[in-house]
């Protein structure tokens, strides 16, 4: 049994990651310095991981986090497109810097693969759909900018040093757990709880906008699979991760409406700057390298993660 590393294990990813990778009974550590991260994510985890409270940029705490790992899940990020637009140098030391230190100790110390967080927000917003990993990056806000830096400096780190990387380009991810109170919140989140408590959800321009929402399920099966693919189908390769399928945010509206038996009215206000339109995976290569499989449909796991908040309602 491995030693697993989860940077920013108290997210909502982080901490899914966590508790399916302790559930088929591996050592699982957690670096987290709770800036995004929340301790409740994590609270029936504790006795079972080892947490170090601190940050990915400090030497002393990376060091002690890395100490005796096979394979890093590196999750630990600022995750909001609006908050790198408002705050562009601390996204990139985040982001981009903080993936080179994680990178530079994990070859220092000889993990055996790092598995990358990745994010659609590199594709920017190009017209053309459904993405492919092919296709030119380009993205629009500081947030995909950085997310883009750290594949490049995984994909150094493959082809330079030897160290074993997997970039996962995540589309939206929704589930169980993800924080629907923070400014920067997810829709899906946001939506579920307005609606159960009764207010109309709110949307940011026409909801037209489209995604390829991912349930944290598919992420995780992601992960599992990106850390044991063999080497050269996967390592210093990048891999969208998403369902393959797409829903605009009016009929994600409509939809949590019927799982709910109500009639939901959206309130629409201006577009945020920095928004891309449109997204939507091509996984066919994901599904041929790694053997993904995206098994949890969009309308499934927006059922599970509405039966969850209802529990926390």
């Amino acid at each position: 049994m491995g030693q697993y590393l989860i940077t920013g294990g108290a997210g909502f990813i982080g901490s899914s990651l966590a508790r399916a990778l302790i559930a088929r009974g591996d050592s699982v550590r957690i670096i987290d310095n709770f800036s995004s991260g929340r301790r409740e994510n994590i609270a029936d985890l504790v006795p079972r991981v080892d947490l170090i409270e601190g940050d990915i940029l400090d030497a002393a705490a990376l060091a002690r986090a890395m100490a005796g790992v096979e394979v890093v899940f590196h999750e630990a990020a600022i995750p909001s497109v609006p908050k790198s637009m408002a705050e562009p140098v601390e996204n990139h030391e985040a982001n981009a810097t903080g993936t080179l230190k994680v990178l530079a100790e994990a070859r220092r110390v000889g993990v055996r693969r790092l598995v990358y967080a990745a994010s659609s927000a590199a594709y920017g917003d190009d017209p053309t759909l459904p993405k492919l990993e092919t296709m030119t990056p380009a993205p629009i806000s500081p947030y995909g900018a950085s997310k883009l830096a750290g594949e490049h400096y995984c994909r150094v780190y493959a082809v330079a040093y030897g160290l074993e990387t997997v970039c996962l380009r995540y589309f939206n991810v929704f589930g169980p757990r993800q924080d629907p109170a923070s400014e920067y919140a997810a829709v899906i989140p946001k939506f579920i709880t307005m609606a159960l408590g009764g207010q109309q959800p709110r949307i940011f321009g026409d909801g037209t906008q489209s995604r390829d929402f991912c349930f944290i399920d598919n992420v995780i099966e992601a992960n599992f699979k990106g850390a044991s693919a063999p080497a050269a189908e996967a390592s210093g390769r990048v891999f969208n991760v998403g369902c393959g399928t797409t829903v605009d945010l009016n009929q994600v509206v409509g939809l949590i409406g019927d799982l709910l038996g109500k009639h939901l009215q959206a309130r629409h206000e201006p577009e945020r700057a920095g928004d891309i339109k449109h997204s939507y995976a091509d996984i066919s290569e994901a599904k041929r390298r790694i053997g993904y499989t995206a098994g949890v449909s969009f309308v499934e796991g927006l059922r599970r993660t509405i039966e969850w908040y209802k529990t926390k309602a």
